[in-house]
Formats: C-alpha cells, sequence, structure tokens
C-alpha cells in the first residue's frame, strides 16, 4: 500500500512511517497541510493518516476537500481529543476512522490495513494465486507450502501482482505502490527486485514479463 502519514510532530511522523514501513508499506511524510495537499495532488495513496490540528491548511480542510472531490484515498484522522463530540465531528468530515492520541501502534497499523482493504476492489486478507499464499495480516508468503524469504521491498512487489489478479502492471505503477516519492523514476531498482524476486519464488517461473507494458502474474 501507498501510505500518506500527514503530522507536525515530526518524532511522531517519522516513527509512524518507519513503522509502517517495516509492514511493507510505501510511505510519505508531510510535516504541514500545505505540503500534504501538494503530495496528495501528485501520488495515489491508498491510505492518508491525518492529523487533525496541521499548521499550513488544517486537516479539517484538507478532509474537507478530499471528500468534495471524490478522491479514492481513505482517512485514517488522529488527534489529541478522543471525546464523543470530537470523533464524531471528525467523522462527519469525511473521516474514515478517528484514532485518539497516544495510540497503540498496533491499532494503528491494522487499522492502516484495514482502510487499504477498502480503498480498492474487495479482497481477502490471504491471496492465492500461481501456486503462491500471501498473509496481508502475517505479511508471510508461501509457494506451495514452502515459505518464502522475502524483503520487505520484494514482498510489497509481490502483493501488488497478486491484487492485480493477473492483469498487467506497468513498472511506473510499482514505483507508485510500491516505493516512495523520494525514489528516483529512473532508477532501476523494479528490475532490481524483481530479478530477487523471481529467484526466490524459484521455477516454473511465474512472474511473465510484457515487453513494453510491465510485469503478470
Amino acid at each position: 500500500m501507498r501510505i500518506l502519514v500527514a503530522e507536525d510532530e515530526r518524532f511522531l511522523a517519522d516513527m509512524v512511517a518507519e513503522g509502517l514501513r517495516k509492514q511493507a508499506m510505501a510511505v510519505d511524510v508531510a510535516y504541514d497541510g500545505t505540503t500534504a495537499l501538494e503530495l496528495l495532488d501528485v501520488n495515489d495513496y491508498d491510505v492518508l493518516v491525518l492529523d487533525r490540528d496541521l499548521p499550513g491548511v488544517h486537516g479539517d480542510d484538507i478532509c474537507r476537500e478530499l471528500t468534495q472531490s471524490g478522491a479514492s484515498v481513505r482517512i485514517l484522522m488522529l488527534t489529541a481529543s478522543g471525546t464523543v463530540h470530537e470523533r464524531v465531528a471528525g467523522l462527519s468530515l469525511g473521516a474514515d476512522d478517528y484514532l485518539p492520541k497516544p495510540f497503540s501502534y498496533e491499532e494503528l497499523v491494522a487499522r492502516v490495513r484495514a482502510l487499504g482493504r477498502r480503498a480498492g476492489p474487495p479482497l481477502p486478507p490471504v491471496l492465492e494465486r500461481a501456486g503462491i499464499t500471501l498473509d496481508t495480516g502475517l505479511r508471510q508468503a508461501h509457494r506451495e507450502g514452502r515459505y518464502l524469504p522475502l524483503s520487505l521491498k520484494e514482498y510489497a512487489v509481490l502483493e501488488v501482482l497478486m491484487r492485480a489478479r493477473g492483469t498487467v502492471v506497468s513498472a511506473e505503477e510499482l514505483l507508485e505502490k510500491a516505493w516512495d516519492a523520494n525514489t528516483d523514476p529512473f532508477t532501476t531498482v523494479v528490475k532490481v527486485t524483481m530479478s530477487k524476486l523471481r529467484a526466490k519464488l524459484g521455477d516454473p517461473q511465474v512472474i511473465v514479463t510484457v515487453p513494453g507494458s510491465g510485469y503478470r502474474l
């Protein structure tokens, strides 16, 4: 999944981002509302973790703008206030979920994953295709019962391919969904990761290169 964390407390924002990256998610960070809107304008995110009291452009205004524009990104709103009134107010702005600070990291990850599943067509938590089983909750992959020791990026690429359900995924789309905004679009990182993933999957090969288009599982 591609995530944007919009939080002005830099330490908290960086900790949340790093934790989500360890779950094989691609994460960008914005420390103010203006930067968050700029990133939302140029990138397709599955989930936005949004602090309600952002400087620059307030979190409420971001939430309201995304809702009115019909954006598909799912919004998890964070706030220091956990009163029922505040939760109702946040949800009424268009947020999909609401989490008061301080929060449990495990709960944040679970909520982000749940929202990510709602961002696209409904899919089960365990994906199966071509003899490969991917448990998105445990973040584990097996092929014909054999455990696959994948790196975070290899896992992320495999998940994107499996979620595509047999359709072709371009290298640009893989960069968009499995890497963050700091990745050089002209890098060979997709080819290198794909080569390592194929080696770990073993024979017979199940990832097909479609010349001029991308990859298909």
